[in-house]
This record gives C-alpha cells, sequence and structure tokens, in this order.
C-alpha cells in the first residue's frame, strides 16, 4: 500500500515538471521578438551578418580600378598637356590633409575672361561616393577628343567656360568615408539660410572655404555636384524654416525644374523613376537638409546648381564605370549645353559713352536678382521655357529700362542701353536742368536778331537739323531684331 502511494507521488512530480518545463518554454519564448522563433528569419539574420562581414572583407577590393588621389593627379596633369590648346589646370586650395583640389577648365580661350557662361561639376564631395570623380576625367577627354568632330562638343568648347573639379574630398575618398580627415559631412558645413550655425567662415572645412572663394573669383551661372546612392536629379530648396518634410521651391522652382528635366530625360532611365516623378525631385519634399551647398551656390554666389545622383550603388564596381558613363553621358553634355542653348543672354550699355555697365536683371514675377559682370557688361538669366516674360534692366545712376520676350523658341540674346539720368539744381525755388543755357536776355535777343537779319538761312538749316536730331532720338528705343543663325541654333537678338 504504501508502494503504490510513493508510485503515485513520483508520476505526480513527474507530470508537474513536464508541465512546469513546458509552460516555462512556452512563457520564455512568447517573450522573444517573433524573429527569433522564426527559423528562417535566424537564418536570414545569419546571411545578413556573413554579409557584412563579406563586405568588412572586400572594402579594399572596391577601390580597385579606380584612381587613387595620385592617380588623378597624374590623369588631370597629363590631360592639360595632351590638350593645353584647349584647357588649363589649376587648384583652388588643398584638403585637410593637403591634397590639392585641382580644376580642369576647358574652352576655346582658358582663363581668358569673356561675355561666354560658366559652368562647373564637381565630384566626390562624399568621399564614399567617387563615380563622379571618375565620370568627369571621362567628360574631359572625350571632350578633347571630339572638339572639332562633334557638334556638341565643338558648341561647348566654344561657347561655355566648363571647369570640372573631380574631387572635393580627395581625404573622405582615401579613408572610404562620407566626411572629411575631420569627419565633416563638406555637404552640410555652408551657411545656411535657415539656421545659422556655421556663419563664421574660418570655422569651416578648408574645402568648404576653398569652394566659397572660388566662386568669388569666377561667376558662375549654372552648376551640378555629382553624388551617388540613388538615381534622381535634385533642385533647391534643400532645407524649410521649420524642419519638415515637404515641396519648398525657391524664385526660380520654373527654371530649376526644367534644368533637372534636361539632365533626367537626357539619361538612359533617370525619368522613368518609380520613386521619384520624371526623376527630379525638389530637395525639401525628398528630405530637408541644411548647410548644403547647392542652396547657398543659388543665394550667394548667383549660381543655379543642381544636386545629381548618379548611381544607385554608391561605389559599385570599376567594371559597371563604363556602362555609368554611357547612362550619364548625354545628360551631363546637354546640361552643359544648355546654358546657351535656352534663357536671355546679353549685355548692358551706358548710352552715354557706349561703356559697359555692371547693372542688374530682374523678371517680373520672379524674386531674383542676376548681376552683370563689371568688366564686359554681361549677364546670363536662365529661364524656363514660356509665352512671355518681362525683363528689367536697373544700374545706379540711370534710368531703368523693361521690355517683353518670348522664349519658346530656345536662348534670346536681349542687350539694353541705358540713358543716364537727368541730373538736376534747384535755383531760386526753380528745379533747373544743369545743362541749360545760362544767358541773359540781351544776348537771347541779340541770337533772335542774328537768325532774323542777313542769316535766315542758316535759321532753316538749323530747323531741319533740329528735326532731323528730334527723328533720331524717337526712333532710339526701337527694337532691332536680326535673324543671324548661329550654331546653338536660330537665337533672337534685342537691343532695348
Amino acid at each position: 500500500m504504501i508502494l503504490m502511494k510513493m508510485n503515485l507521488l513520483l508520476s505526480l512530480l513527474l507530470l508537474a515538471s513536464t508541465l512546469y518545463s513546458s509552460l516555462a518554454k512556452g512563457a520564455f519564448q512568447s517573450l522573444l521578438p517573433s524573429d527569433f522563433s522564426d527559423r528562417s528569419n535566424v537564418s536570414r539574420a545569419r546571411r545578413l551578418l556573413e554579409d557584412s562581414e563579406s563586405q568588412a572583407r572586400t572594402s579594399v577590393d572596391l577601390t580597385r580600378g579606380y584612381m587613387s588621389n595620385s592617380d588623378l593627379e597624374r590623369n588631370i596633369k597629363e590631360f592639360g598637356e595632351r590638350c593645353s590648346n584647349i584647357s588649363r589646370i589649376y587648384s583652388i586650395g588643398k584638403s585637410v590633409n593637403g591634397v590639392p583640389l585641382w580644376v580642369i577648365e576647358i574652352s576655346d580661350k582658358p582663363g581668358e575672361q569673356e561675355t561666354e557662361p560658366a559652368f562647373k561639376y564637381i565630384g566626390n564631395v562624399h568621399g564614399d561616393e567617387p563615380v563622379g570623380r571618375e565620370l568627369l576625367i571621362i567628360l574631359a577627354n572625350w571632350l578633347c577628343d571630339n572638339y572639332l568632330k562633334d557638334p556638341l562638343a565643338t558648341l561647348i568648347v566654344e561657347n561655355v567656360h566648363l571647369h570640372l573639379l573631380p574631387s572635393m574630398n580627395p581625404d573622405g575618398y582615401t579613408l572610404r568615408k562620407r566626411g572629411n580627415a575631420n569627419n565633416i559631412d563638406l555637404n552640410r558645413d555652408f551657411p545656411d539660410q535657415f539656421y545659422f550655425a556655421n556663419d563664421d567662415e574660418e570655422s569651416r572645412q578648408p574645402e568648404t572655404r576653398a569652394i566659397m572663394n572660388w566662386l568669388r573669383d569666377i561667376r558662375f551661372t549654372a552648376s551640378a555636384t555629382l553624388h551617388g546612392g540613388a538615381l534622381v536629379a535634385n533642385y533647391p530648396w534643400d532645407g524649410t524654416h521649420d524642419k519638415r518634410t515637404f515641396y519648398y521651391g525657391c524664385p526660380d522652382d520654373e527654371a530649376f525644374r526644367f534644368m533637372a528635366s534636361i539632365y533626367s530625360h537626357s539619361h538612359y532611365n533617370m525619368s522613368l523613376s518609380k520613386e521619384f516623378i520624371d526623376g527630379i525631385t525638389n530637395g525639401a519634399a525628398w528630405y530637408p537638409l541644411y548647410g548644403g551647398m547647392q542652396d547657398w551656390n543659388y543665394i550667394h554666389a548667383g549660381c543655379f546648381e543642381l544636386t545629381l545622383e548618379i548611381s544607385d550603388n554608391k561605389w559599385p564596381k570599376a567594371s559597371e564605370l563604363p556602362m555609368l558613363w554611357k547612362y550619364n553621358k548625354m545628360s551631363m553634355l546637354n546640361l552643359v549645353a544648355s546654358l546657351v542653348k535656352t534663357g536671355v543672354h546679353g549685355r548692358i550699355y551706358s548710352s552715354g559713352d557706349g561703356r559697359a555697365l555692371p547693372g542688374f536683371i530682374t523678371v517680373s514675377g520672379i524674386n531674383y536678382t542676376v548681376k552683370a559682370r563689371k568688366t564686359f557688361g554681361d549677364y546670363h538669366r536662365l529661364l524656363g521655357p514660356r509665352d512671355r516674360y518681362e525683363v528689367v534692366a536697373t544700374m545706379p545712376g540711370y534710368k531703368s529700362k523693361n521690355t517683353s520676350i518670348w522664349l519658346d523658341e530656345g536662348a534670346m540674346t536681349l542687350d539694353f542701353v541705358l540713358d543716364p539720368e537727368v541730373s538736376v539744381k534747384l535755383k531760386g525755388g526753380i528745379l533747373e536742368n544743369v545743362h541749360d543755357c545760362n544767358c541773359d536776355s540781351k544776348s537771347k535777343l541779340e541770337f533772335v536778331q542774328f537768325l532774323w537779319g542777313s542769316h535766315l538761312e542758316v535759321f532753316f538749316v538749323f530747323i531741319v537739323i533740329l528735326g532731323f536730331l528730334c527723328l533720331l532720338f524717337q526712333r532710339r528705343k526701337k527694337v532691332k531684331i536680326s535673324t543671324s543663325k548661329q550654331s546653338t541654333g536660330a537665337k533672337r537678338t534685342v537691343v532695348v
């Protein structure tokens, strides 16, 4: 009897132990995320870990086939020697670690001041996005090889001053990281219109200061930076006043959309994007950023800049570079050529002595001013195609002039001849022109008697000359339109 009770007790203890173990295991697993209880997810996590370890092992291999900083410098200098007739090589400064920031200028008159617009491409802003530095060297060599052979290459060389900075961040490239040697993201290091944390120029990175000084030396009309990690043409504004994500266009939103569309639709497949309509995006609508180079160019340097994401992969294998060049080639060329194929270009003169005036160009309805250069009084105003624009030219000490234009047939040359304002002085409570004759009544009487005397024929000649001069002054405001053909197509020329 006692033995039976002991067996029953042991059985109950074994059953309780089994139930406890089962319940405990279930309770423990119920506390874990579902990923841990799913064997397939465990396998996936393991594979991802293995992929990360594999990438770490092969990160050095990614640089194979890409130019080192020494290779890049050598290629740039060799290009300068081979294509010296249409290029010059110069440096805009040095990186944190002292690497020169080399620039290639391509033009039929490199280094000379002309009335032609200037364009710049900048690559490798982020150290781990090296495709741009490779494509810019390929672009330079293509232009050199095809000048006077290909119409587009010839158009660019003879009508634009093209400046190429293959690597803005050579230190970051060497370190294979986004920021520079000080681990600063250079595309967050410029003065910003919304946040003023980095307004002290001396506190900025040497690469940033080099760009800012560069734009003080050269008046660029337009620009683009080459990035990786997506496939889209990005335009201002990049930020918003409250850091929220929404479409926030700049005053020239229409012109920027037009520029971005030129790149996107010239690209192999950028305009087919399922993420971005037409392959373009407003920066703030994508994700707001502050201290960016794009907005700073537009606000402080009068330069219309795009941010171009040209490769889904930040650092693709070097074997993919020929394909990436093929996909981006026409986009890069057409964007530069658009400077002379679209927009309004011209000069501002003084009617008094014909000298060039560093005046200002505005367009009604667009809150933005383009300044003409001092040497030639030339300006280049980028605008999207539209039926009608009203363009206004002003200059302190001169009367402003305005005219309406139509930009549905390509670019237009529009020159302004401004009249000096007439100076007046107050005399005896009466405003008098400083050029009025200060003759007394006796002199006037003698002059009239002279005319009506024996010199009547002189009087008639005087009247005829005066009438002729009045006719000339009335006709001075006429608009002269020429139909001269240029290499860019039919380009209308207007003088106001």
